[in-house]
């Protein structure tokens, strides 16, 4: 397991993985606050992310 990775990565329960959205470091002042309040959430990957990052992980 790469230390990396799932330091980003959060792993369900139900075995689902999550990743934080990008875009929510700076440049703050420009965005609305809708924008900014949706981004706060966890995300699920993608299939082809996944795909990808599963050799890593598991």
């Amino acid at each position: 397991m790469r230390k990396s990775i799932l330091k980003r990565l959060k792993i369900t329960k139900n075995g689902k993985v999550l990743r934080r959205v990008i875009g929510l470091n700076h440049y703050l002042a420009k965005k609305s606050g809708k924008r900014i309040r949706r981004k706060r959430k966890m995300v699920r990957l993608s299939k082809s992310e996944l795909k990808r990052i599963k050799k890593f992980i598991y």
